[in-house]
């Protein structure tokens, strides 16, 4: 059964690990990608990669990108959103501490962090949703 707006919304809100999936190069399939996200509904959702990276690159070429998250307790529950890219802004400080800590506890934030200063620069790439797929099987 389909989510509701405000189900799918409140879904792809948690902190889920999210699966990125961007047009490929010629001939290749699409880049798909597990990677960190964040929403908030009704609004934009991002995420953070390295300005030079593969993913950087074929998001830029594309102009666009979906993500896909899912559980499968206590229900199988998927939501997928596509769209836009809205956005492309440097990471501060903040805005990585923000991430990291919406995926790891308080100690391991910290050691990711300062590992994390060794990935040099990063961008936040911002995506409206326009398309949405989503479903609650049940508990199969």
């Amino acid at each position: 059964m389909a989510l509701t707006r405000q189900e799918r919304e409140q879904f792809l809100a948690l902190p889920h690990i999210g699966a990125l999936a961007v047009t490929g190069e010629p001939g290749r399939a699409p880049l798909t990608v597990p990677i960190w996200y964040d929403y908030t509904p009704g609004g934009e959702l991002w995420l953070i990669t390295g300005p030079t990276s593969k993913k950087m690159t074929l998001l830029e070429t594309a102009g666009r990108f979906s993500l896909m998250v899912e559980q499968v307790e206590p229900t199988v529950r998927y939501v997928t959103a596509e769209g836009p890219i809205t956005r492309v802004t440097p990471v501060d400080d903040a805005l990585h501490e923000a991430m990291v800590h919406r995926y790891l506890p308080p100690d391991k934030a910290a050691a990711y962090l300062k590992q994390a200063e060794s990935y040099g620069e990063q961008a936040a790439v911002y995506m409206r949703p326009e398309h949405w797929l989503s479903a609650d099987l049940g508990s199969l």
